[in-house]
């Protein structure tokens, strides 16, 4: 697998080292783990924020929950749930 070089202070290899060591993994795992949860924090994040943004703006939230009513429309299509 291609890698790459990155540099990190001394005090976060070796928090990465006694994290490895615990889990018996490697540094690159554990950073690559670190990265990803990091990411989707960011996406949740980001997400929670425009959620925000649409309660707080009363004319986009009434559209909103205008969709929401039209979509709930479909559960009672007849259709079993399969």
């Amino acid at each position: 697998m291609p890698s790459t070089t990155i540099r990190v202070t001394p005090d976060t290899h070796e928090t990465l080292r006694a994290l490895a060591q615990e889990e018996n993994l490697s540094i690159q795992s554990v950073v690559d783990k670190a990265v990803s949860e990091y990411h989707r924090r960011q996406i949740l994040a980001q997400g929670n924020a425009a959620y925000a943004a649409l309660r707080a703006d009363p004319a986009a939230w009434a559209e909103e929950l205008e969709e929401r009513q039209a979509w709930e429309a479909t559960l009672a299509d007849g259709l079993d749930g399969q």
